[in-house]
């Protein structure tokens, strides 16, 4: 190092021109950081979707679900697999270990789907792979308004808005929802087909083979080759009409004879309304994967003003949520506390200091070093987020540049010729040298097994623990290149005029030098009371609660609402329209939107008895509730006033991701695996009844699995033979009536639209046309269904949900008012002989991923611990001294807890994290002061007076680095814009930790040198 050293001394310019070209590269790189309000933690998986018209959720698992399921077992790095069998859809979720691309588990997946086709009955339904897009794939939603129908806005949706927004770079897939899908319905007369003697399948066999055109070869003639094609395909409803159906006696008979043709609305598992004033059109723009957020957002708007101008007059595209806002409050959150952490750093160096000059050198590294710090990311595709930018401390960045700073003006203050600047600097650094590698090492090493955390946490905090890596390594190379170059060219020596070191310090070293002797003289009480303050931390640690994460405000709130599995589609959304109107009397609530079911592309498979609702809020300057956990208690007391409605509060990304990474909405999910779903439903019920009991619980359901009604019609097969009819023929009359069957497609222009046969007469919106439905007889009469069929209703199954091949259901809940862990420990007393034999639980949801983090963290702390104490060993050579410095790190622990109690927040993740990131700063004190003492000791001075003079002289930068670091932190603590919430615990422990370690190591570790000689033998006091 000492070579490296004077080989920059000697080279100043080039140093300096390395150093712009090291800030041009930085600020190059800046363009290309992909910016987004957190980091992405969900899991690598693929989902699979089947649309099974017509089945039964029993029948939707036996024939397609389970193959499926089968097919997947066995694939390379493949985690779990879980599934939901619903009416007409099976989805199927393949989950793989997060260090598999999302390309090469698409491929694996999409191979196993071919293979399990041929288990899948034929005409069941295609399997499709999702979107590739993540929980945080949601980035922009817009309503398509105008005075038009709602199949008319669809229409426009699906074939002008749609098409535009997918050829936007990033832009994986655009899911249309709401209104109605515009189908060419052909509504047979069963008395016209009767008389005819048709049956529906002739119909439909006579429109197939009549709309299609066809390739026939070429034909030479002069020269020229004219391609021969065969136009037979329908253009339009008179086409469709003319088409003919038989021959009767020699007379044609066509379809207009036996059906009307007419533009209908297509069936539907869902629906959206918005602001209680009706239904409406909404566009759900998915981004993908590894995507820049705030690049793609901003496309997105710009393609969105451009549509705008090409829609049918009086036709509009409105933004109701677009991640861009949340990204931009972030990333202002982010931006303020940097800034002023930064500048609340330059003010401590330039009060330490006493030196513009010198304060503002130091402040040259903060930039540079996270210059650097982002090539890197950039490098790595690292995005820009809360936790990655937002966690950085700049008073550890520059701890390197303090050091050589403060050594080269204390050696300066004897010096009085400007010629010897430069050898000063040089002989300064040599003698820091050591301290700041090591230093900066520990701090850094700290870090490293972050990298090791594992799941949604180690997604939230390994860009973190990278950023911060990076911008140490960044500034240990400014610290023993750029640093001293330019200290050799800016700093002046002292002369004749007196010392570096301002009246401020002076006055600080007046005050600790009787404190210090007044410790040393009283070891023993002193070190008792460390203890006692230790031992109660740990005892307030006990008690003080624990939860995975601390929920960020995404400034919207989303709310599910669950109804029974017998609701129709028609009531929930008039359900959904009181609650929106509930809603909008809050002066808070900006919009509302709800959407009900499933949309085309079912990334969320709901019934319709599910609605999502999408909350938008204004900004917390125009609130009149205080904070937003008072406002969802009024919200959901006024909700509670709407019978027959069920709620849970949520916000959209914390929803949607949830979901994907558990398969539950919930913080807590007790899932219950066994075979019978009887006994699964019974089992939960009492297990719910158990938990709504448990203190803390909220929003407790069990999700639905059965009370779905069905209307079964047995075929009465005596009376069917009497009169010559056959199942096929009366399954066909079904199928016609109310599904419906696609025969062919009609296009107009660019776009195409499906034919479909129907019944006329039948009607989904009333019951009583069930057993009217006509049934042509060979005969040329008619009968009505309920003369050949037996109605049977029942209540049966509505979903089947599977994890890892298994049955399951799921008891949810969310806990306010405690923590996390408390409330599942009571839970599991609760409910824990409730279960049958045979059947076993598992808990999920954010309780899942708490228990994870924090066994792995119960590993890489004492790691963390045994790295910092290697390093320590290695810098001092000294088992004892750096068990000595050790001893800071239980102090530091004292003040994080204590922080955390009085600003009353639970221990989470984010302050695990805090308390590892602590250690190293904590520890690098110590080893200052424990260098200078052992210097002094080797110098020749008495014990006594080498453990006074060292703490002494160590005074400034012990406070200065501590300052700095805890000042750096400030703004987060204090901080209230979005993400605040994050950042608060992680900056509170840090602070409250470096008070006490500081403490620690201004009086109770000289001290501790009073006891322990270098060599191990008792110090006696001189």
């Amino acid at each position: 190092m000492s070579g490296l050293l004077a080989f920059c001394l000697r080279h100043r310019p080039l140093i300096l021109f390395m150093s712009l070209l090291w800030l041009i590269g930085g600020l190059a790189s800046l363009r290309y950081l992909p910016i987004d309000a957190v980091p992405d933690v969900t899991n690598v998986q693929v989902q699979i979707n089947t649309n099974a018209p017509g089945l039964s959720p029993l029948e939707v698992e036996q024939l397609i679900t389970f193959p499926l399921e089968q097919a997947m077992s066995g694939l390379p790095k493949l985690e779990k697999v879980w599934s939901l069998s619903k009416y007409g859809l099976s989805q199927v979720t393949v989950v793989f270990e997060d260090s598999t691309d999302i390309y090469f588990a698409r491929q694996l997946v999409f191979e196993r789907i071919q293979q399990a086709r041929s288990q899948i009955p034929e005409g069941l339904g295609e399997p499709e792979m999702g979107p590739i897009s993540t929980g945080l794939g949601e980035v922009y939603q817009y309503e398509v308004r105008g005075d038009r129908s709602p199949m008319e806005l669809r229409t426009i949706e699906d074939w002008i808005v749609k098409r535009q927004m997918r050829k936007v770079e990033g832009v994986t897939e655009v899911n249309s929802f709401g209104g109605f899908e515009k189908q060419f319905q052909v509504l047979m007369n069963p008395e016209k087909l009767a008389a005819f003697n048709l049956t529906p399948r002739d119909v439909a066999r006579a429109i197939s083979s009549n709309n299609r055109n066809s390739g026939n070869g070429y034909i030479e003639h002069l020269s020229e080759q004219y391609v021969l094609r065969g136009i037979g395909q329908i253009k339009n409803i008179k086409e469709l009409e003319d088409i003919s159906i038989a021959d009767m006696e020699g007379k044609n008979v066509f379809l207009r004879d036996v059906a009307d043709v007419v533009e209908g609305p297509a069936l539907r598992q869902g629906a959206v309304t918005r602001d209680g004033r009706g239904e409406a059109v909404i566009g759900i723009v998915m981004m993908l994967v590894g995507e820049n957020s705030r690049v793609v957002c901003q496309n997105i708007e710009e393609k969105k003003n451009e549509i705008n101008k090409s829609l049918p007059k009086g036709v509009y595209l409105e933004t109701f949520y677009n991640r861009m806002d949340l990204v931009e409050r972030t990333v202002n959150t982010v931006k303020s506390n940097l800034l002023e952490g930064a500048i609340l750093v330059i003010v401590v160096l330039l009060l330490f200091l006493g030196n513009l000059r010198a304060a503002l050198l130091v402040a040259m590294t903060i930039p540079m070093s996270m210059l650097f710090a982002v090539v890197g990311m950039v490098g790595f595709g690292v995005s820009g987020n809360l936790m990655s930018l937002g966690a950085i401390d700049f008073g550890i960045i520059v701890d390197g540049a303090v050091v050589l700073v403060e050594n080269t003006m204390k050696r300066l203050e004897d010096c009085q010729d400007r010629k010897q600047v430069l050898p000063i600097v040089l002989s300064s650094a040599k003698e820091v040298v050591r301290p700041i590698v090591f230093g900066v090492l520990i701090i850094g090493v700290v870090y490293v097994p972050l990298l090791g955390l594992q799941g949604m946490e180690g997604k939230t905090f390994q860009p973190m623990a990278f950023t911060v890596v990076a911008a140490l390594l960044g500034s240990l190379i400014l610290s023993l290149t750029f640093v001293p170059v330019l200290a050799s060219m800016v700093l002046r020596p002292a002369g004749e005029s007196g010392s570096h070191e301002p009246a401020f310090v002076e006055k600080l070293r007046k005050v600790y030098r009787p404190a210090l002797r007044w410790c040393l003289d009283h070891t023993v009480p002193l070190a008792g009371v460390s203890v006692a303050l230790f031992a109660l931390s740990l005892l307030i640690l006990s008690r003080l609660g624990s939860v995975f994460l601390p929920r960020l405000d995404e400034g919207a709130l989303a709310i599910q609402l669950s109804r029974l599995p017998s609701v129709s589609l028609t009531r929930s959304l008039e359900m959904a329209q009181q609650v929106e109107q509930a809603l909008l009397e809050f002066p808070e609530v900006e919009t509302v939107v709800s959407k009900t079911g499933r949309p085309d592309i079912a990334t969320d498979p709901m019934g319709v008895e599910l609605t999502d609702m999408v909350i938008t809020l204004k900004p917390p300057a125009e609130w009149k509730h205080s904070s937003r956990e008072s406002l969802v208690e009024d919200m959901e007391a006024r909700l509670q006033q709407i019978p027959g409605v069920g709620l849970s509060f949520s916000q959209p990304i914390e929803l949607r991701v949830s979901e994907l990474i558990s398969g539950v909405r919930s913080d807590v999910a007790m899932k219950i695996f066994g075979d019978d779903l009887e006994v699964l439903k019974e089992t939960a019920d009492k297990v719910a009844r158990k938990l709504s009991k448990v203190p803390g619980a909220a929003d407790v359901r069990v999700e639905p699995v059965a009370g779905l009604p069905y209307i079964n019609l047995e075929i009465d097969r005596d009376a069917a033979f009497r009169l010559g009819l056959t199942v096929e023929d009366i399954l066909q009359i079904m199928e016609h009536s109310y599904g419906g069957q696609r025969v062919g497609l009609l296009y107009q222009g660019d776009r195409r639209f499906p034919i479909v046969t129907l019944m006329k007469g039948a009607s989904t919106a009333d019951i009583s046309t069930l057993g009217e439905v006509r049934v042509p007889l060979p005969n040329g009469k008619t009968v009505p269904l309920r003369e050949v069929t037996r109605e049977v209703r029942e209540a049966g199954v509505a979903q089947v949900s599977r994890e890892n091949g298994q049955r399951r259901i799921v008891v949810e809940a969310n806990v306010r008012g405690r923590d996390l862990v408390g409330f599942v420990e009571d839970a599991k007393k609760a409910t824990e002989s409730l279960l049958p034999p045979g059947y076993f639980p598992e808990w999920g949801g954010q309780f899942e991923n708490f228990e994870r983090a924090r066994t792995r963290l119960l590993l890489l702390v004492p790691l963390s611990l045994a790295m910092i104490f290697f390093l320590l060993f290695s810098s001092v050579e000294s088992v004892g001294v750096a068990g000595l410095i050790f001893f800071n790190v239980p102090f530091a622990i004292t003040g994080g807890v204590f922080a955390l109690a009085l600003r009353d927040l639970p221990f989470s993740i984010s302050a695990g994290v805090g308390f590892i990131a602590l250690f190293g700063v904590a520890v690098l004190n110590g080893l200052v002061m424990a260098s200078q003492i052992r210097q002094y000791r080797t110098d020749g001075q008495s014990n006594r007076d080498a453990v006074e003079n060292g703490a002494i002289d160590r005074l400034r930068p012990v406070l200065m680095t501590a300052t700095v670091a805890s000042l750096g932190f400030l703004p987060m603590a204090l901080a209230s814009g979005a993400g605040a919430e994050v950042q608060k615990p992680l900056a509170t422990v840090v602070i409250g930790g470096l008070l006490t370690s500081t403490t620690m190591t201004l009086f109770v570790l000289p001290t501790l040198f009073q006891w322990v000689e270098m060599g191990g033998k008792l110090i006696k006091r001189d």
